[in-house]
């Protein structure tokens, strides 16, 4: 055959390399026998190779020389263990998930001695156990997420998943704080969603963090982000999902992404500018609490001081703080 290959085959992998094999063929040469400490590749990666595979084994009466064995009844000798190494792998991976199923039910599964609530601690862990919880399918899933928008990055990583989740046929709402409405990257990502179906909604006023998925468990923060506890007792998830999360829902404005944010939060947003203002909290601070950038809240003050026809803040100040102690509780 000339060494070519066969049709229709396909060659594999190849054993050794090609220095290894002239080197093999270098102590052929040499009938039979290569001196392991001299020559041209000494203590090289191809005479390791060789070692390594069998191919050339220590001269027992000469210490400083390799012997070369007969490759054809090294490879009935190899494959015949390989092969035996491979059907035992085979066998590994094919009892693999029935041996770990108990675990993998226990981790995926509260510790039933500790209650029906489980604490994890740090964002990547409790962000890699809300996966494993949805990791079954997701029918339903409620948020209320407080704060600022969310970080554009975090929104671009995370919207082919939610257009999966909604496309289908899970029934998706999302409360967030109204300052997302001046956000552009939540904007886009709001209305790629709200046209899949998602529901989102804001609103103003203070509340705290809470996923509830598939009415099956629900998340709330501990102690800041960094702590999270995830609830599987029915009751308290039910009662999360009807008491907190629908009746914050109830207040909550319809928010499709629109560029066009409705009078109700602008004023009512104002007025939170406003008590912080009088309470003499500086711009810094009031943008980052109300989750608004510095330039959001400069155009606020200055829409302010032309509505109530003032130069200064400090005009603006005597004026709102007298309108606010002359308006009804």
């Amino acid at each position: 055959m000339g060494g070519r290959e066969q049709p229709g085959h396909v060659p594999g992998p190849r054993t050794l390399s090609t220095d290894a094999r002239a080197l093999y063929l270098k102590a052929i040469r040499e009938n039979g026998r290569l001196l392991s400490g001299h020559g041209e590749f000494g203590e090289s990666t191809a005479l390791a190779e060789l070692l390594e595979l069998g191919l050339l084994i220590p001269d027992s009466e000469e210490p400083d020389a390799l012997l070369a064995v007969d490759p054809a009844q090294l490879s009935a000798s190899l494959s015949s263990i390989w092969q035996r190494q491979a059907l035992d792998l085979l066998s590994r991976a094919v009892s693999l998930p029935l041996d770990l199923s108990e675990l993998a039910e226990a981790f995926h599964t509260p510790d039933k001695t500790g209650g029906a609530i489980e604490y994890v601690r740090g964002k990547a862990l409790i962000n890699q156990r809300l996966q494993q919880g949805m990791a079954g399918g997701i029918t339903e899933g409620l948020a209320m997420q407080p704060g600022g928008p969310r970080p554009p990055e975090l929104l671009a990583s995370s919207l082919q998943r939610d257009l999966e989740s909604v496309q289908h046929g899970a029934t998706m709402r999302t409360i967030y704080n109204a300052s997302t409405r001046y956000h552009q990257p939540t904007r886009d990502y709001v209305a790629k969603l709200s046209g899949e179906g998602w529901q989102f909604r804001t609103l103003d006023e203070p509340y705290a963090r809470l996923i509830v998925v598939n009415r099956r468990f629900a998340v709330i923060p501990v102690a800041g982000d960094d702590l999270a506890a995830f609830i599987y007792d029915q009751a308290v998830v039910n009662f999360l999902a009807e008491e907190v999360f629908e009746r914050n829902w109830s207040r909550a404005l319809e928010f499709d992404g629109n560029r066009t944010v409705p009078q109700q939060v602008v004023s009512r947003l104002r007025r939170t500018i406003i008590e912080l203002l009088l309470s003499g909290t500086n711009h810094r601070v009031i943008a980052r609490r109300l989750g608004i950038s510095e330039r959001t809240l400069a155009r606020h003050i200055a829409e302010m001081r032309e509505e109530y026809n003032v130069d200064s803040l400090f005009q603006l100040g005597y004026v709102l703080g007298r309108t606010h102690r002359e308006e009804p509780d």
